[in-house]
């Protein structure tokens, strides 16, 4: 570990274990720019705006640069402000400068660096190509005409997500990032996670907007629009609406959805109870009848990027899978249930952290009769940009509640947003010790933190179930090879998104701390609610007696493993 000192910038700055000297800068709090650095992901160096001059005036990348004690360096002299300028010029002259139509206008950090250094004018004329955009995937957009070639959605796609559904092509000039042979990306392998859009820092790769069609049912007089509102998008709306980050805002989300025109708003919380239950006890026949699934373990269903990626890559594993539909789609399933003799057109939307949320409405497993349960599902980055053009000033709506008759959900529910937080709620079930007292030692085993990877150990009668909880897929193809090589595991959660859905792709994008604040909002909402577990939430045995009675399995459950061939992401 590094240890001892530095000067930057006249003043000395103490090197306790900082792998680079931009993280020595930010410590001392200079906001070195930079376009191609994330601490997650590896050290690629393309972007050169880190550079720094050191005392005998060379130029060092910081981001690529390990701290030395003694070492003495400059990050804001007038040479340096000068190559900044360039690099940004350089790169606005082969970049669509169609700003105030780009979706990502106020978010882009070319942008924001071309106004932070006062680039007034580009004295280079724009000699790029114009490929044409790319929209044939229902999760995400991408156009080449904005692309940096930073790299950043590369090294997310191969390093975090093992996916590999883009790459560098070409070389010099005609360098683009690629699928390969050039194929549209929902021809690719690409999984629709939308991490590759989360760390774009321009408009190269977005998400794909619905907003329109959800607009046009509100506007609708003979349309009524249901919508369910999913537990990560709480803890992360606020961001951007004036309220902190992990803050529960789930009433004024509410609040807010019932002004722009929403008929009937619920939470998806309800729906993971459901989820829970059925999930749990195919999970405890899994275990009776272990001979017969050749000691493999039970994998989660609730991530839809997790099951494209098995079905692209490990489709012998589809079997192993639980057939448990995802709450949303669980949740959706009931609501349509619920207004089917309606005679009044009705539209249900899903308010989702997630881009491959898209992609699983679309899916012919979950259409009846040709209509999909879900009609729309936006992210909450859309929901922002409605909450935004309606001119509702969020953060002084007051909170309202959900709607009957599926107002009752669990903390268990809840805490489905953050990684480990389907494991937690399946163990709480399945549990002999129903005590307040056993909820805590649960949350004490392991299962909780943003840990790429965890594993947790709990007895179930006399046997010792062993359990493990993986967020992106990465860490998912490893444990699966682990699997492979004769390690034993009882159940296994996969979230494709690194932290889980409170850090989903389709939430606004922060880094390492902020996304532990959402994780913490989750379980605070956990702790303040009175039910603990699924299994006592009231509305799960009057659903159970009632409309899901004798259609349990048609309407909460598919068979991925039985399905035709998944079309296009």
């Amino acid at each position: 570990m590094n240890k001892g000192s530095m000067i930057i910038d006249g003043i000395h700055v103490e090197i306790n274990g900082e792998k680079n000297l931009l993280e020595l800068i930010r410590k001392a709090g200079i906001n070195l720019p930079t376009f191609c650095y994330y601490s997650e992901l590896s050290i690629y160096g393309a972007c050169r705006m880190c550079m720094v001059e050191n005392k005998w005036g060379g130029l060092d990348a910081a981001c690529s640069t390990p701290p030395k004690d003694g070492m003495e360096i400059f990050t804001n002299t007038e040479r340096l402000r000068k190559y900044r300028k360039m690099i940004l010029e350089l790169l606005l002259a082969d970049h669509c400068r169609d700003c105030t139509t780009c979706c990502n206008n106020g978010k882009c950090k070319l942008q924001e660096l071309a106004m932070r250094f006062n680039i007034d004018g580009v004295r280079f004329p724009n000699g790029a190509d114009k490929p044409a955009m790319d929209k044939s995937s229902l999760c995400i957009v991408r156009d080449p005409n904005k692309c940096i070639l930073c790299g950043d959605c590369v090294r997310m796609c191969n390093e975090i997500q093992n996916v590999g559904a883009i790459d560098f092509a070409h070389r010099g000039s005609k360098m683009t990032i690629s699928t390969v042979f050039d194929i549209p990306i929902a021809e690719s392998n690409c999984v629709g996670c939308g991490q590759c859009a989360a760390v774009c820092p321009t408009g190269a790769i977005v998400l794909r907007d619905n907003t329109a069609g959800v607009w046009k049912a509100l506007d609708d007089k003979e349309t009524r629009v249901s919508a369910q509102i999913a537990p990560a998008v709480r803890v992360a709306i606020g961001k951007e609406l004036g309220i902190a980050d992990g803050e529960n805002a789930m009433g004024k989300i509410v609040a807010a959805m019932r002004r722009m025109g929403f008929n009937e708003i619920f939470d998806t919380s309800t729906g993971a109870d459901l989820t829970v239950l059925e999930e749990s006890t195919e999970f405890l026949d899994h275990l009776e009848n272990e001979n017969g699934n050749g000691n493999m373990p039970l994998f989660t269903s609730c991530c839809p990027a997790w099951i494209s990626y098995c079905e692209k890559n490990d489709p012998e594993l589809l079997p192993y899978i639980s057939t448990c539909r995802s709450p949303m789609q669980m949740f959706a399933s009931v609501i349509k249930e619920h207004h089917k003799m309606s005679k009044r057109k009705h539209v249900h939307v899903a308010v989702m952290p997630c881009t491959a949320k898209k992609y699983e409405a679309a899916r012919d497993e979950f259409k009846k009769d040709g209509t999909p349960n879900v009609d729309y599902v936006l992210t909450t980055q859309e929901l922002i940009q409605m909450i935004k053009e309606s001119g509702l000033v969020f953060s002084e709506l007051e909170p309202e509640a959900v709607d009957m008759p599926f107002s009752t959900m669990s903390g268990a529910g809840v805490i489905f947003g953050v990684t480990g937080g389907v494991t937690e709620a399946v163990l709480r079930r399945v549990v002999a010790d129903k005590s307040f007292g056993a909820i805590q030692a649960i949350s004490f085993k392991g299962v909780r933190g943003m840990t790429g990877v965890k594993e947790a150990s709990i007895m179930y009668g006399e046997r010792e179930l062993k359990i493990a909880m993986v967020s992106g897929l990465k860490n998912a193809s490893d444990i699966i090879g682990r699997i492979r090589n004769g390690e034993h595991y009882d159940f296994v959660e996969v979230m494709a998104c690194p932290g889980g859905c409170v850090c989903g792709a389709g939430q606004p994008f922060v880094l390492k701390d902020a996304k532990e604040q959402r994780g913490k909002g989750l379980y605070s909402a956990d702790k303040m609610s009175s039910i603990k577990r699924s299994e006592e939430n009231p509305l799960m045995m009057s659903l159970y007696s009632s409309l899901l009675k004798g259609q349990v399995h048609e309407l909460l459950h598919v068979n991925y493993a039985k399905s035709a061939k998944a079309g296009d992401i």
